[in-house]
């Protein structure tokens, strides 16, 4: 089989979890990947032994000088790739994407850039096939992802008439809330809709979908309410049954302890998950609640590890190698042992 050649620029939060996961699939291969920084995070690459280039030549010179072994700069990367996915800083990404057009190379950058910098926006279970063979996508925020992904189910069994959700966003990554994450207070975001609704809309122009949005002083996941309008009345039983035609949807129950984000997190530890990362968005079963055609319900999105498939899958559709999406979201699944029930999946360690 001949493997797709994928490049990372931008070996952090989500950089380094791309790079491990392309690692991991039968039909790629990681050629290296790019960044500017020469801490240890650039030192972890060298210890997994992935090539490691440098964006350009003075930070070459500041790797070097860090005792990281380079194999060369970003160009020379580029020369080897069929695609490359940006998880460089907001902003990077769309001013990369001129460098990737003149390298031939396809790309995907993520949701802190612009929909116009790709013209295409990436949700696997919603418009992979949009997306085959095309230059360039775009993977929405981990909160967009979370609504694409719950909001398509309800679709897909036309349930879904418009949607109104709240979201208690994490101030900032674990990693650096010591550099500026809140304490001590809530900040609203001025606008509604937040920007995640229009965004979602970037993705299928057909929900009618409105968010707001409040920073919370807490780094370990986001939290989702929603309030949806039916196209009819419906029984629970017929929106569970919508939502368990995602594989990428997980019910968690209050019953079980798993009353918080934190209880979550230890979930996903305790399994073994790489980083304690949970791909899937998992709703709460025992809270969900539906009256006539109004439904209800709550759900938790890991901020750092939900886009992690939607990159793998945007990959095999960019190369036009998996036409299916079905085919491409089970291979990326079993890969990275993505589970709708958590306690029947396997244990990874």
């Amino acid at each position: 089989m001949k493997k797709i050649k994928v490049a990372v620029n931008g070996y952090g939060v989500i950089g380094k979890r791309v790079a491990d996961a392309v690692m991991l699939q039968p039909d790629m291969e990681l050629m290296g990947v790019s960044d500017v920084a020469s801490d240890w995070r650039i030192k972890i690459a060298n210890v997994k032994g992935i090539p490691v280039f440098a964006y350009g030549y003075e930070a070459a010179d500041k790797m070097s000088q860090a005792g990281i072994d380079i194999a060369g700069v970003f160009d020379d990367l580029l020369k080897q790739v069929d695609v490359v996915v940006d998880c460089a800083p907001k902003k990077f990404g769309a001013q990369n994407a001129e460098r990737y057009r003149k390298a031939g190379v396809k790309f995907i950058v993520q949701g802190g850039e612009k929909h116009e910098t790709t013209g295409h926006s990436f949700v696997a279970e919603a418009n992979y096939e949009s997306a085959l063979g095309i230059a360039a996508t775009r993977v929405v925020s981990c909160n967009t992802t979370s609504i694409v992904r719950t909001l398509t189910a309800l679709k897909k069994a036309g349930l879904l008439k418009y949607a109104r959700g709240t979201l208690l966003r994490r101030a900032t990554d674990p990693w650096e809330s010591h550099l500026n994450g809140i304490m001590n207070t809530l900040v609203p975001e001025k606008e509604i809709p937040s920007h995640q609704g229009p965004d979602a809309k970037s993705v299928d122009p057909e929900l009618d979908v409105v968010t707001a949005a409040v920073k919370v002083p807490e780094t370990l996941s986001h939290l989702h309410y929603w309030n949806i309008r039916l196209t009819r009345a419906a029984s629970k039983e017929e929106v569970l049954a919508a939502f368990r035609t995602s594989t990428r949807i997980a019910f968690i129950q209050y019953e079980d302890g798993l009353s918080a984000n934190n209880a979550v997190k230890e979930l996903m530890l305790d399994l073994g998950r790489p980083h304690g990362d949970m791909y899937e968005v998992a709703i709460w079963e025992d809270m969900l609640k539906v009256e006539g055609d109004e439904l209800y319900y709550a759900y938790l999105v890991d901020n750092q590890a939900i886009v992690i498939p939607e990159n793998i899958d945007a990959i095999r559709a960019l190369m036009g190698m998996e036409p299916s999406a079905e085919n491409s979201i089970r291979t990326t699944n079993k890969v990275l042992f993505i589970h709708p029930e958590f306690f029947l999946q396997p244990y990874l360690v």
